[in-house]
């Protein structure tokens, strides 16, 4: 085996183990994910990158739709398709479904919640801004 057999069986490895993280760790390594293309079918839960966030680093992307990809539904652009993570355009988190208390959000954790920052009210805060107003703050920076 030559050795750029070697690193895409390597890439393909590390490709199986990242979807078994959470999207705080995955954004600890997005790199790794697989780049989004046309005409590939995609399973709910993939994550994929697509085009790059404010601060350079690849924006990961969350299959919420299982589809087969096409050239004019990119994951910016399908928002029915594809659930955007990690950072805005201000480097700030983009609001994202906790799945349980390991990823709740804590008092003064700030999100971007359908394009206005809110301030987390709370420890272990996993209601969006509109389900639980009380929970959260609008904050301006």
């Amino acid at each position: 085996m030559n050795r750029l057999q070697a690193a895409e069986q390597l890439r393909k490895a590390l490709q199986m183990f990242v979807t078994t993280l959470s999207e705080e760790q995955a954004l600890e390594v997005a790199t790794v994910y697989p780049i989004w293309e046309a005409g590939r079918a995609y399973a709910v839960g993939d994550i994929l990158s697509y085009g790059t966030n404010s601060v350079g680093d690849p924006q990961l992307y969350k299959v919420v739709q299982a589809h087969t990809s096409q050239a004019d539904w990119t994951p910016d652009a399908t928002a029915s398709l594809y659930d955007a993570f990690g950072l805005d355009e201000g480097g700030y988190p983009v609001w994202s479904q906790p799945s349980g208390a390991h990823d709740a959000y804590n008092t003064g954790d700030i999100v971007n919640y359908n394009g206005t920052l809110y301030q987390s009210l709370i420890d272990g805060n996993t209601w969006a801004p509109d389900a639980y107003p009380a929970g959260w703050e609008v904050y301006s920076a």
